[in-house]
């Protein structure tokens, strides 16, 4: 779940280290409020909570950008070498090796696909990472979105779209 958690809020906030921040608070939140809760109902609060974190990010981050100025914004963001999905997607379980060919392929493929993903808007990312990477119903993924089922099926469908257009567009094929 962390790992899932975790690539929902990079595609949200589009940053590995206020991700991984994100997650935590969630879990925090999560453990120390609904610790009482039963077990079933803890998946549909942690991503309600996931949500509220990013919200909570991005209006921290609009607020310090009015009032900070900070020089490593005007660095160029080339120069890290270490990307931490690169590692989440090279650990693989299975014993199988790999030629080189076959894993820069996969791993090219996986970055469109991120990319992709990256790029819907908001809403249509949210209710698609909810329903097929956190695989919640509809009725669960309205909640945590706080809107109705039909939107949710909406934004779910317009994603599905986008991206199969996309990715055809790119070679890439279901």
């Amino acid at each position: 779940m962390e790992r899932r958690a975790f690539k929902r809020a990079v595609y949200q906030v589009r940053d590995d280290e206020a991700a991984l921040d994100i997650v935590q608070d969630s879990m925090m939140k999560l453990a120390e409020r609904y610790g009482d809760k039963p077990a079933a109902e803890l998946p549909m609060l942690f991503q309600r909570i996931l949500s509220n974190c990013a919200l909570d990010w991005f209006r921290r981050q609009k607020t310090r950008r009015g009032l900070f100025f900070n020089f490593s914004d005007l660095e160029d963001a080339g120069d890290e070498n270490f990307n931490f999905l690169e590692t989440l997607t090279a650990r693989d379980d299975t014993q199988e090796v790999q030629s080189a060919e076959d894993a820069t392929d996969r791993a090219q493929t996986l970055h469109q696909i991120e990319a992709e993903i990256a790029a819907l808007p908001a809403r249509q990312r949210e209710a698609f990472l909810l329903r097929y990477w956190e695989d919640l119903d509809v009725a669960e993924t309205a909640a945590v979105m706080g809107c109705s089922e039909g939107s949710v099926k909406t934004h779910c469908s317009r994603a599905i779209h986008t991206l199969s257009r996309a990715l055809r567009a790119k070679g890439i094929q279901p």
